[in-house]
């Protein structure tokens, strides 16, 4: 059986998360993982002693040694190491959102597609059952006439307690919920609905002009289908992210991403089997499909295309 060979660069939340995935899968090797920051390699090692280091970005973009690339750092540096890759002539992995700036992202992508560049971008509900599930019976139209899709989104605090070593979530620069947590939201509603254009978004901020949102309100429309988005973080309470989806026939929830629920009259009926790690589960349903990807075969994996589309609603929602 022959792996595919990663390497890895940011080992903050998620990519120590993926270094553990694409360990436990078996058609993957990680042969090389690299960070910047000492703490964020110590914690690496804390619990992949084996994991091969690199001393630099340079070392571990060789294409004599890997097949993929994993960019999992903050976004604003996914493009300088893309094209690293590209040179390379290296298949990229991009974790979302793809960037910050909208033209830097533009000619990026240009760039992926003058040069033939294979690449993918980790929006995890690609490969997610709920997704999948939802996708296939709005084709059938078992849900009937879509009258609209609800957003919602709420935190006790942000980023959230188990995120605080990733210190820039919490500034307007990079970080805040919307690009976070809605461009997964967002993915998804395109993925369903076709191109979302926004009709208005009001953003607010907290007195310090360097953090993030903590409240947005949105409307974007796909074709005539409206699209509702409410955020808001602080208040005590269970922490909510969801979207739903209204039908005249049947309706769908899907809560923090892996749950689907769906309504044929008046109350929500979970469509899914009881899964301990439906993280996990997912994110090895992603990798099979990297996998289908690298070798060929069709998947359901978003583009860096895809991802651009998504960050330019993002980042025009959050500059209104």
């Amino acid at each position: 059986m022959t792996q595919h060979r990663v390497a890895i660069i940011g080992l903050g939340i998620m990519g120590r998360r993926m270094v553990g995935n694409f360990e436990k899968h078996p058609l993957f090797q990680v042969v090389g993982v690299w960070d910047p920051l000492e703490q964020s390699i110590s914690k690496t090692l804390q619990d992949y002693k084996s994991v091969p280091f690199a001393k630099d970005a340079e070392e571990l973009i060789d294409k004599d040694k890997i097949d993929l690339l994993y960019i999992a750092c903050p976004p604003e540096f996914h493009k300088q190491y893309a094209l690293m890759a590209v040179e390379q002539k290296i298949a990229i992995y991009l974790e979302k959102p793809l960037g910050v700036d909208i033209a830097a992202s533009q000619d990026l992508v240009l760039t992926l597609q003058k040069n033939n560049t294979p690449n993918v971008v980790n929006f995890v509900q690609a490969s997610c059952e709920a997704l999948e599930i939802t996708q296939n019976e709005l084709k059938s139209g078992s849900g009937g006439t879509i009258i609209g899709i609800d957003i919602v989104m709420q935190y006790q605090q942000w980023p959230r307690s188990w995120q605080v070593e990733a210190d820039w979530l919490r500034f307007k620069s990079a970080g805040g919920y919307t690009r976070e947590v809605l461009s997964h939201f967002i993915f998804v509603t395109e993925r369903l609905m076709g191109p979302a254009k926004i009709v208005f978004s009001s953003p607010l901020y907290p007195e310090n002009d360097d953090l993030c949102e903590t409240h947005i309100q949105a409307r974007l429309t796909c074709g005539s289908i409206p699209i509702n988005i409410f955020g808001s973080c602080g208040g005590i309470g269970p922490d909510r992210q969801e979207i739903t989806i209204w039908g005249t026939e049947k309706s769908y929830k899907i809560s923090d991403f892996y749950f689907l629920e769906t309504a044929s009259d008046l109350t929500w009926q979970s469509a899914l089997k009881s899964d301990d790690d439906p993280r996990t589960t997912t994110l090895q349903r992603q990798l099979d499909n990297v996998d289908r990807w690298l070798t060929g075969h069709p998947h359901p994996l978003a583009s860096a295309a895809d991802a651009l589309s998504v960050q330019v609603i993002i980042e025009k929602m959050l500059s209104n």
